[in-house]
């Protein structure tokens, strides 16, 4: 589904991406780790096209998209979440996600006053499908509330939310974990893996949490310095001496 061929991205004479290349399959939920300043972010930002990369390509349902801005990314199916997430506070967590359904003819001014009856239907039916998606998600309770009180777990599921409300097809998570307790933690995992097996979404995640990646993750990508380390199962990478060097900032075996 997707193929990064030796992507670089230089920022004033530094190398935050250097000669980066690995495939996601479809159907795959594939985890990206690395220690801070691995250029996981960066990388994120390439594939999103929030940067156009200095260098090497993006290939994605075997089309080039590299350099491709975020829009024409949301209209093939490529979409992603941030770490610290980006709702529309002052909006409803309902009204959130009615925001985000593509091709409603409501946006369009004329079509308000000549077409009012099928902008009435379509918004209707996009309020149908943001109901559904918040019961699937667990947050019927706060459909009415400004998504900016929203607790940081119920907005990451939130997040996913608004992903679903498009045609996504590679959805790329940043760091879903991060500020979420345990519980909705849990509740996230669970509406990742039933969206990726029952619904054909395919997941690139940053992620630091490897009870997290244990569970949902196969292949795992291992970044340092701009590079790939290694890509391969949960316990081939962790196990990996390169892995742990890069983490724990030794090498081991090393004496004292």
């Amino acid at each position: 589904m997707l193929e990064l061929n030796q992507l670089v991205m230089d920022f004033s004479g530094f190398r935050a991406v250097n000669g980066c290349s690995f495939k996601v399959d479809e159907g795959t939920i594939t985890a990206l780790i690395g220690p801070n300043g691995a250029g996981k972010t960066t990388l994120f930002n390439m594939i999103a096209g929030a940067l156009k990369p200095t260098s090497g390509t993006i290939t994605f349902q075997g089309g080039d998209i590299t350099g491709l801005p975020s829009n024409e990314l949301f209209s093939k199916g490529l979409v992603r979440t941030f770490q610290i997430p980006h709702e529309f506070h002052r909006l409803t967590a309902l009204e959130n996600l009615m925001m985000v359904a593509p091709n409603q003819p409501g946006e369009a001014l004329l079509s308000n006053w000549l077409s009012w009856g099928r902008v009435k239907a379509v918004e209707k039916d996009v309020e149908a499908k943001a109901e559904e998606t918040l019961e699937f998600l667990g947050l019927t309770q706060v459909a009415h509330e400004r998504a900016g009180n929203l607790s940081g777990g119920q907005k990451k599921l939130l997040e996913l939310g608004r992903t679903m409300m498009t045609d996504a097809k590679l959805v790329l998570l940043d760091e879903p974990a991060a500020g979420v307790n345990r519980t909705l933690l849990r509740k996230l995992e669970e509406k990742i893996e039933i969206l990726n097996k029952e619904r054909g979404y395919t997941f690139i995640l940053i992620e630091h949490d490897m009870e997290m990646i244990e569970k949902l993750c196969d292949p795992v990508v291992c970044m340092a310095e701009g590079r790939v380390l290694i890509e391969g199962s949960f316990q081939t990478v962790r196990s990996d001496p390169q892995v742990l060097e890069a983490y724990l900032g030794e090498t081991v075996g090393a004496e004292a």
